[in-house]
């Protein structure tokens, strides 16, 4: 414990003590010791500093934890798929700050970013501060972003493709007796696989419009909507819609279905798949085309009378602004691992509800992610719901504690926590049986990027020919790590 908290818990039973005599009580120095055992003393959240940055692989997942000089520490989470460099670039440029001042901390390294998987490593620092601030000041990460508007939070659980329509119907009632109000399924191209007259594409060089989720030639797998050239015939939208019709007349009208993962046909093949599943008053379609064709997402919202839904690989709010303010979406779609955490993920919903957006959150995250996610969705007021892909996982909870469990009760919504900062803290003995080597692998030392150094502003003192730029402390603001004399102070080409 600090010298300043011995200091202060003295202090206090002396004054205690004192006072007690005065006002004429009988409680004695044991007394008012016990007292103060229930008092915080080991937080001053204005002298909190992040010492350290691990990494730990937890269910597939990549969770960072933040150290400080007060024994404290917090949890963020890497962006499902993405590399923990991504978060461990960073520390250098961290280390030393205060985790309680989230937003600089945030803006002196969100340039790190980008959409989809590259915002992993900034977000999860992001959430591992709220994390300690909240733990520090005592209140949950709720309360800090303005409060909540719900105390739980309804959660929709994608569920795996088959093409036989009573069997995907008999997995998404599963859904609904395991308690969720809110379902998901893929309608994808591979529906058409093996039926003769459905599918239109130009043959040769590995163009397949069956692998749409990966392929080993990735100029293919990976070429956007647009540039593909398949196209669904008639016979194939029949197909299309014969199949979400026995689904949703097997599942009823009353529980909403959203859909995902058509293929990679452009836009005019989206607007015919659309219209002729309209009938079937689906929540919403998914990602029909690249988030940044907002020009055609415009075209699909004007051609169709289902919502339009898009966003879990953009970043920041400003990725998101033309897809609002030409009212191209009916619900935008942002993951919190990849738009910017907590703070920005709020400022996006509060953007859309003034246009008159709902939001409902991506989340393909382990629990550290879900409660990020679920503080967000508290404190935003245009939220809808949320996802969760963890549900068939059956050790996806044992890794959490401090939480109530199961995370998603029988009614199909997660509670959300009045405890500090994220709520949720990790099972060690739980992380530990999913690890290969344990002991070399639970967040071990990372002191190799302790000194990672760049020259990383953004703009250029420069005037004329010469700009100086000192860095011994500079952008990334780590002390005593000051470099070599020409890199501190130089001269830029």
């Amino acid at each position: 414990m600090p010298h300043t908290n011995q200091y202060s818990r003295r202090s206090f039973l002396r004054r205690a003590v004192d006072l007690g005599a005065a006002a004429g009580l009988a409680l004695t120095a044991e007394d008012y010791e016990a007292i103060a055992q229930n008092v915080r003393t080991s937080s001053q959240p204005s002298q909190l500093k992040i010492t350290d940055l691990r990494v730990c692989n937890v269910r597939r997942h990549w969770v960072v934890r933040l150290d400080t000089n007060q024994g404290l520490h917090g949890y963020g989470e890497v962006r499902d798929g993405a590399s923990p460099t991504y978060a461990l670039m960073l520390k250098s440029r961290i280390l030393g700050m205060n985790p309680c001042h989230v937003d600089k901390v945030f803006r002196r390294i969100k340039q790190f970013g980008g959409h989809a998987r590259q915002a992993g490593g900034v977000v999860s620092i992001e959430m591992a501060c709220w994390d300690l601030a909240g733990k520090a000041w005592g209140v949950p990460c709720w309360q800090m972003l303005g409060g909540q508007f719900r105390d739980k939070i309804r959660v929709y659980a994608d569920t795996p493709f088959v093409k036989d329509p009573q069997e995907q119907a008999r997995r998404l009632k599963g859904r609904m007796e395991q308690g969720f109000t809110f379902l998901k399924m893929d309608v994808p191209i591979a529906l058409l696989q093996g039926i003769e007259g459905t599918v239109t594409w130009p043959k040769g060089q590995g163009v397949n419009p069956f692998q749409q989720w990966g392929d080993a030639n990735w100029e293919w797998t990976y070429k956007p909507h647009p540039f593909t050239g398949i196209r669904i015939t008639e016979k194939g939208l029949d197909v299309f819609e014969a199949y979400c019709l026995k689904i949703r007349e097997a599942l009823g009208w009353e529980i909403p279905l959203a859909t995902d993962h058509y293929g990679h046909f452009g836009i005019e093949d989206g607007i015919k798949l659309a219209r002729r599943l309209d009938k079937c008053n689906l929540a919403w379609y998914e990602d029909m085309v690249p988030w940044w064709y907002v020009d055609q997402y415009l075209q699909l919202k004007n051609s169709c009378t289902t919502p339009v839904l898009t966003g879990e690989d953009i970043y920041l709010l400003e990725g998101f602004q033309q897809l609002i303010d030409r009212k191209a979406v009916s619900i935008i779609h942002p993951d919190l691992a990849t738009s910017g955490g907590l703070l920005e993920t709020k400022k996006i919903g509060d953007y859309a509800m003034q246009h008159g957006i709902s939001m409902a959150l991506h989340m393909a995250g382990g629990p550290v992610t879900m409660f990020a996610s679920v503080h967000c969705a508290a404190a935003t007021e245009n939220f809808l719901v949320m996802e969760h892909h963890g549900v068939d996982d059956p050790q996806y909870d044992s890794v959490a504690d401090g939480v109530e469990k199961p995370l998603v009760g029988k009614d199909g919504f997660v509670t959300v926590p009045n405890t500090p900062g994220l709520g949720v803290e990790l099972n060690e003995e739980a992380v530990k049986r999913g690890l290969k080597n344990p002991e070399k692998e639970y967040f071990p030392p990372t002191t190799e990027w302790d000194n990672e150094r760049s020259h990383d502003r953004l703009w250029s003192l420069n005037t004329g020919s010469t700009a100086l730029f000192p860095i011994s402390r500079g952008a990334q603001g780590v002390p005593g790590v000051k470099g070599p004399r020409h890199l501190r102070f130089g001269r830029l080409a």
